[in-house]
């Protein structure tokens, strides 16, 4: 069963250019407003007929704790968002690898654990103007399955709710807010607890094809081994040379002595 979850990715990938045949949406247009690389979600939904993928070429997070020097390597983590109709959107999302990197600060030992990640199944319907512009709102219930290896799978599945708000204030400037909640799976991989967060945004647009955004994240997780609170700030670049291709970059980095201290994630997207 884990085998046939973990194939299941790589067969929508592959037909792919089949269902990008026509033209990528209606009339030939493209609606191409990617989630990355920004910490919170788009409000905006994929038109009928196109498929947008979006991919982190490498997703690397140091965090400092109790000790330990804990780096995390992503590689080729993936979102596929197909557009089924005006204002909805299925997406499908993978961690084809991942290595963990454990030092002890003091001894100087090493130990490495790698593997794929789990499955994410999401369905986005947009409540107010899906092709993002103006004041746009949207839903996204999603259920992650747990088929990934011990390094980077959660071990469990979990569920949860997004709900970004974006508010585009004029050619240049946008805020956005995106509020979360899960039943996320236990540290110890047995059983759920809830986890909240909520990530807001300040964009601008230094020009017709480079973006910058700021933010402010929060989230609690109330994970039976130890509750926390992490707040991270982030900042963002985005670059879309052509109508349907984008190469963007994040950098993150945390503000209290529970989150992790740095992240940094090169990656794009392209719509078919």
């Amino acid at each position: 069963m884990r085998g046939l979850a973990m194939l299941a990715p790589l067969a929508l990938l592959a037909a792919l250019p089949a269902a990008a045949q026509g033209g990528g949406g209606d009339n030939g247009d493209v609606r191409f407003c990617p989630n990355r690389p920004s910490l919170g979600a788009s409000g905006c939904t994929t038109l009928p007929g196109q498929v947008q993928v979006e991919m982190s070429g490498v997703d690397w997070t140091r965090d400092r704790q109790d000790g330990e020097q804990t780096d995390t390597l992503l590689y080729g983590d993936v979102v596929a968002r197909i557009g089924v109709s005006r204002n909805a959107e299925v997406q499908v999302g993978w961690t084809p690898y991942g290595s963990v990197r454990t030092r002890d600060l003091a001894g100087a030992a090493v130990s490495r654990i790698a593997g794929p990640g789990d499955v994410t199944l999401g369905f986005r319907r947009a409540l107010s103007h899906p092709d993002g512009k103006a004041l746009s709102a949207a839903v996204q219930p999603y259920v992650t399955l747990p088929v990934g290896g011990q390094a980077i799978g959660a071990g469990d599945w979990s569920a949860g709710m997004v709900v970004p708000v974006y508010y585009q204030i004029d050619d240049r400037w946008s805020i956005d807010f995106t509020g979360q909640a899960a039943a996320q799976a236990d540290q110890d991989r047995h059983g759920r607890h809830l986890d909240v967060s909520g990530v807001v945004g300040l964009g601008y647009a230094l020009s017709d094809a480079v973006t910058a955004v700021a933010e402010l994240s929060a989230e609690r997780d109330d994970d039976p081994m130890g509750a926390t609170t992490q707040t991270l700030a982030a900042v963002s670049l985005a670059w879309q040379p052509t109508k349907r291709t984008q190469i963007d970059l994040l950098l993150v980095g945390g503000l209290n002595d529970v989150a992790p201290d740095a992240r940094v994630v090169v990656g794009g997207a392209v719509a078919f």
